[in-house]
This record gives C-alpha cells, structure tokens and sequence, in this order.
C-alpha cells in the first residue's frame, strides 16, 4: 500500500499537480525570523543559509526515501510577541510545517514556544534565541538552539574586556529578555573578575533621540560604553548619540550589534571598538564559506548557525525515519553529538545515506557543534574589532 501511494504521488508530481499541506514527498520547515525589525539586517543571511541545507537535502534524493523539503517564512518581527506567536500558529495550521527553524530573539522564541510549540508538539531549533532564561523553559524535549546561552557570552565578554586593560565601563542593554539576560550575565561575570560597571541602564528600542540615556551613561564614566543593543535599533541610535555627544570614544559590542549594517553605519568613528559573536574558525566553518560561494554573507551573525539548525532537523528526521516531531526529537542530540562519523557543510547527502542504513553520525556543521544538557550549544565565539572602519577577526574563543 505505501508503495502504491508513492508512486501515485510520484505520478501526481510529474504531472505538475501541486500537494496538500503535510501529504505527497514535500515536508515543510517554518522559517521564523524577525524579516522586520531591529535585526531586519542580519535575517536574510540566516534564512539563507537555513534554505542552502534544505535545497542540499532535497537535491539529495535521500531524505526519507526521496522527500523534498520546502521552506516557509515567516516574520517573527524579533519584538513583538503576539505577532511572532500568530505567524508560528499560521505556518502549523495553515501551512503545515513539521519543525521550526528558529525563532530570532529571545523574546518571541520563548513566546513561540510556549504557547504554539509545546501545544502542537512541534520541535524548534533556533540559531539565535540566547537569553539564558530559556536554559530552563519547559519544553517537554522540544527545544534546542545551535547558538550559546549569554550565560557563556558574559564570560567572554569579561574575558575580552579585561585582556585589553578595560578595568570599567557603562553598560546599556536593550529592555527586552536578550538584553536583561546578556547585561545581568556580563555584569555578574565582569564585576567577580574586578571589573566595575559604573552604570547598567535599559533602553527602549525605536525612540527618535537616545540624548538622555547617553548623558546618564556619560555622567557614570566608564573606560568603555558596553551597548546590549540591536544594530537596526536603540543599540545604534545610543552609539550615534554617544559620538556626537563626545561621550565615549570605544564601544563594546555582543552579538545583536555585530553586522555590516555596523560598518556602514559608523566606520571609522567606531576604530577600537571591540566585540564577539558565535563564530568559530574550525574546519566546518571554512566549508561552510566555500558551499555559499558569496551567495550571500557567509560569515554574518548567527547565518552558520541557521545552516546548522536546519540540518539538524532533517538528520534527526532520517534517524527517526519520520517527519513527526514526536518521534525524532529524541534524535537531536544524537545525531549532533559523537559518536558517529564527521559530518560538515555539503556532506549532508553521506550522513543522510548513514543514518539510512542504520549508522551513526556526528554533526560537526558549520559552528562545531556540540549540544549539551537540555540541548544547549556549547558555544565558541569570534572576537571582533574595528580598524580603518572595518570589522576584524581578532581570534576565537
């Protein structure tokens, strides 16, 4: 019987006739993303490299006997819960999506989690989401992100701080769950090390004039003004206002500030600056660069890790040898740790044709990936500066 329905599906594909949702050889993966909003720059380059996996997968031919897998986007808007819960409703009733790719912000993923993923059963892999509030969400083994909690970015970001003499700064974060979870995981971390914060104020993304928050920062004093910001937001209108205002020369920049769009924005009025993103500089991180071939930006925020993400799904898919959540969820970790053969960037059709036959496999991807505890990334950084207006590998961590 399963073979006749294949093959009469097989039939109805050649002849042009399009698939209800969840029927036929397509599964699909929702792409929820903030398309607008105060990361509006750096989504593209995770959607894409979310899509590159799914277009290697499907070209393949291997997934669960020759299933196709499409991408269905969405706009998670980064900020706006109500909105980014809707979209994640629409792509599961409507759209018929079997896993999620994302989403973005912390914020709205925790939002997406608990009132659509866990009610639908829904796995959800996120390449960004990096408030360590979401380390303990209840998520009935549904959860897992590809990007470290900022629990481990604090520490970096002390680490950085420290190594370059910067002995105090002002801190300003964006009032969200990412910016309160990054700004109170730094200032734990960087004060035990002796650090001071002179200041740890929250701003309010989409004001017209940040000039009151850079003058209470400014009347604090720091060697470095630390911005837990969005580059496509408040992070950038509290950097222009420090500038113009002469309040600080150097900036620290966390992941949600790291981007082009800060090179343009800025250039050489930021030379000195320091900062760090997930980022590694392993072997799967160069394949990942070569499979792109300047498609798009290989090496933006958080688009390495949206490569993972997907990939992940559709491994622990063909490990499960079933699209449904409830059944490969249990085979995230699995497939994304040892033991099992090496798996990177473009060898997804060998590790779909392992998993087939009933081998393991470890995926490496383009972040080293390594899940641990509840599905948590292990994390590596790439630390950043500015010089001659442009952004700058200093090393990875």
């Amino acid at each position: 019987m399963k073979k006749l329905l294949m093959a009469s599906a097989a039939t109805a594909l050649m002849a042009g006739a399009a698939f209800a949702d969840g029927h036929g050889k397509e599964i699909k993966i929702g792409v929820i993303l903030g398309f607008t909003g105060p990361i509006e720059s750096l989504t593209p380059h995770m959607a894409a490299g979310a899509e590159l996996a799914m277009k290697e997968v499907t070209d393949s031919g291997m997934l669960l006997d020759g299933m196709t897998v499409t991408s269905v986007r969405a706009d998670s808007t980064c900020i706006d819960a109500a909105a980014a819960t809707a979209a994640a409703e629409r792509l599961i009733t409507s759209d018929g999506i079997k896993a999620i790719m994302g989403a973005d912000c912390s914020g709205v993923t925790g939002a997406i989690l608990s009132n659509v993923a866990l009610a639908n059963g829904v796995v959800m892999i996120s390449p960004s989401a990096t408030s360590p509030g979401l380390s303990d969400a209840e998520d009935n083994g549904l959860f897992f992100r590809t990007a470290p909690s900022d629990a481990r970015q604090g520490v970096v970001m002390t680490e950085v701080l420290l190594e370059e003499g910067i002995k105090s700064v002002a801190l300003t974060y964006t009032n969200n769950d990412y910016g309160k979870g990054l700004a109170d995981a730094f200032q734990t971390s960087y004060e035990a090390a002796g650090g001071t914060v002179t200041i740890s104020a929250a701003h309010e993304d989409g004001k017209a004039d940040y000039s009151a928050e850079v003058g209470a920062l400014a009347s604090a004093g720091g060697d470095r003004l630390v911005v837990a910001g969005y580059i496509d937001q408040g992070g950038a209108g509290i950097v222009r206002g420090a500038i113009d205002a002469g309040a600080f020369d150097t900036f620290h920049f966390p992941d949600g500030m790291i981007g082009t769009a800060l090179e343009e924005k800025f250039g050489s009025e930021i030379d000195g600056s320091s900062g760090q993103h997930p980022g590694t500089d392993s072997p799967g991180a160069a394949k990942y660069e070569a499979l792109v071939g300047g498609a798009f930006e290989a090496t933006s925020p958080f688009s390495p890790e949206s490569y993972d993400a997907a990939a992940l799904i559709m491994l622990a898919m063909q490990a499960a040898g079933s699209a449904d959540s409830a059944d490969f969820k249990s085979k995230v970790m699995d497939v994304a740790n040892a033991p099992g053969e090496q798996i990177f960037p473009g060898d997804l059709a060998k590790a779909l044709e392992i998993l087939k036959a009933g081998g393991e496999v470890d995926y490496v991807g383009a972040t080293a990936v390594e899940l641990i505890g509840g599905g948590e990334s292990a994390g590596n950084y790439r630390q950043i500066t500015f010089t001659n207006g442009k952004i700058e590998t200093v090393k990875f961590r």
